[in-house]
């Protein structure tokens, strides 16, 4: 089936709403997408360098993984003495030598409809949903979490408990992208489409949100998600944890202050160094 015809079929079925249950065009549509997922042929949203974000939503393909949910039937499961119970058409994905992703034992799972490129470390215990897409390289270490939807680029690193956040609905919304050569610190949170551009780090403890304004020391302004665009960290930004102070109201009388990301520098030869671990660990 080509991807054009693809679409076609996944946008008639999801839009029959529950009448698509039990037809069995639909659950073939629906496993050809899954397949086409897991293969990197299609994807939730793809590199566009004429769009002003750099990325195109493919809205079918969020309906066609909505759809999966739709069609699916709960079905228990079970690894040793733990019992699982969820729609049959997710199941945990299986890797094997040959398809070159490094799954340490320890209870990590990625979920059916991922794409996981070969030379990605999983680390235990991590989780990648479905319709997520890793590229090659890239090391997901402990307590890491890539949600459904969500788009990581080449050599990233995400440290341990960083969570990048993901989006079904609306099908139209972009999921969070994180491009090539990214560090994710640990206990970092990406949420709400937020876009990393090439070779920025974040440092640990960093949260980046639709609704975060970000301050850039370097150049002086403030980054801030629009009505039309996300919030975009800029190509080989060093981001921190920071504080800024309420200046209104109870807030400077009780001396308060809000917490503000914070571009220190972009990066340069010395914070490549600093980072140089990542290819040992991988």
């Amino acid at each position: 089936m080509t991807t054009r015809l693809l679409q076609q079929e996944i946008e008639r079925h999801f839009a029959a709403g529950p009448s698509a249950i039990g037809e069995p065009s639909a659950m073939t549509a629906f496993l050809s997408l899954r397949t086409a997922l897991e293969c990197g042929e299609v994807r939730a949203a793809s590199p566009d360098p004429a769009l002003p974000t750099g990325w195109r939503v493919n809205a079918w393909v969020k309906q066609g993984i909505l759809l999966g949910f739709r069609l699916g039937v709960f079905e228990e499961s079970a690894a040793g003495r733990f019992s699982f119970v969820d729609k049959h058409t997710y199941p945990v994905r299986h890797f094997g030598a040959s398809d070159g992703v490094r799954l340490v034992p320890g209870g990590s799972s990625v979920r059916a409809g991922a794409y996981v490129a070969r030379g990605v470390v999983c680390m235990p215990p991590m989780y990648i949903n479905a319709g997520a897409f890793v590229d090659e390289g890239t090391m997901v270490d402990s307590h890491a979490l890539i949600g459904s939807c969500a788009q990581v680029g080449k050599r990233v690193h995400l440290s341990a408990a960083a969570q990048i956040g993901g989006v079904l609905e609306p099908v139209n919304a972009g999921p969070v992208v994180i491009e090539d050569d990214v560090l994710v610190g640990g206990n970092s949170g990406v949420y709400e489409g937020t876009i990393v551009r090439k070779g920025a780090v974040l440092a640990a403890g960093t949260i980046l949100t639709r609704g975060t304004p970000v301050f850039d020391l370097v150049n002086g302004t403030i980054l801030r998600a629009t009505e039309e665009l996300p919030l975009i960290i800029p190509e080989n930004a060093v981001v921190v944890p920071g504080s800024r102070a309420v200046t209104k109201g109870k807030g400077r009388e009780w001396g308060l202050s809000l917490y503000a990301p914070v571009i220190v520098k972009y990066r340069d030869d010395k914070t490549n160094l600093s980072t140089a671990l990542e290819d040992l660990l991988r």
